[in-house]
């Protein structure tokens, strides 16, 4: 018998059992294009600036040191001493601005006696001095978000200014209790903001900061007696104020103490000792700064690339050709 039928049965078979596994699967899918990363939202860097009368000028050597590092700094809140530089600075001027301006000072032009009052100074000079720095713009005119704070004498709370009169705002938040008259804003009185809020952490955050400096140069009760009245109320407020301090400290990302605590708080002499010893206390902190907001900008932009999705073929899943010559992958299979 020829076995030439079997033969052409036999290479027939295979080039159909070829061709059918050849199109029996899916066609390749398209390659699609790479999903673009979402866009990294940059941080928002806010300093917060501390209450500490004479000592304040301290604040003006930590932000000429971090501008000259680079660091670009968005949102500014702060608290008494501090609130007086961050008017300042929140309106425009740069750190060699504010030194010479601070070198310039006359205390008599912030310092407005009244003995027949319910304090020792009135404070309406401070006012109209920074509203005349600050070209007599208001809070909300600024160059830089600003907030000022204050405590409303009659109910004890934190108030925090961001619109409104500069001067005025900063009068309040730098009224010490005994040493200035308490402010009146509409019905009510405002005084010291460094009661309730000694470094303004939380009024940073609440204007958009992503990553706070707070600078603090508060007195810290060292065993002396501070030897002047003006001395004592500080460092009582001071003290009063310490473990609310604390808690809102802890809320910012870095905090940065100069080494003011010998300063007097009327030694306006010692104002370019307190500049040095901003600059060498932000020196100190910068690598601590930079290592952190690198981790942050990281994190951003990790989050922001896309997950692509991975796609897993299914298994062949075999078909009985008529039960009779093998098996074909189905649709959606591969073979």
């Amino acid at each position: 018998m020829s076995l030439r039928p079997f033969a052409w049965l036999a290479a027939f078979t295979l080039t159909f059992l070829l061709a059918a596994c050849a199109s029996g699967g899916p066609a390749p899918d398209a390659v699609a294009p790479a999903p673009k990363p979402l866009p990294v939202k940059p941080v928002r860097i806010g300093i917060a600036l501390g209450g500490g009368a004479a000592k304040g000028f301290a604040h003006i050597g930590v932000i000429k040191m971090l501008e000259a590092n680079g660091l670009r700094i968005e949102v500014v809140s702060g608290t008494s001493a501090g609130s007086v530089v961050g008017a300042l600075y929140a309106s425009g001027m740069d750190a060699f601005q504010m030194q010479k301006t601070a070198f310039g000072l006359d205390e008599a032009e912030i310092r407005d006696v009244s003995l027949f009052s319910g304090g020792v100074v009135k404070g309406q000079k401070l006012q109209d001095y920074v509203n005349q720095l600050v070209g007599n713009r208001p809070l909300e005119r600024m160059n830089k978000p600003f907030a000022v704070v204050s405590t409303e004498l009659e109910t004890g709370d934190r108030t925090v200014f961001v619109r409104g009169n500069t001067g005025q705002a900063v009068r309040a938040s730098s009224s010490i209790p005994g040493v200035f008259e308490p402010v009146v804003i509409g019905p009510k009185h405002y005084v010291d903001g460094g009661v309730v809020s000694p470094v303004p952490v939380d009024a940073a955050r609440q204007l958009g900061a992503d990553y706070v400096i707070a600078v603090d140069i508060s007195t810290k009760a060292s065993g002396k007696n501070p030897g002047s009245l003006l001395g004592t109320v500080n460092q009582s407020i001071t003290i009063m104020g310490q473990k609310l301090g604390q808690q809102e400290l802890a809320r910012a990302n870095v905090v940065i103490r100069p080494l003011v605590n010998d300063i007097g708080p009327a030694d306006f002499e010692q104002r370019n000792n307190a500049i040095l010893e901003g600059e060498r206390a932000a020196l100190v902190a910068l690598p601590q700064i930079r290592a952190q907001l690198a981790k942050l900008r990281a994190e951003r932009e990790a989050a922001a690339m896309p997950r692509v999705p991975v796609k897993t073929a299914e298994p062949c899943k075999p078909r009985r050709l008529g039960g009779l010559f093998g098996n074909k992958c189905e649709e959606g299979g591969r073979q």
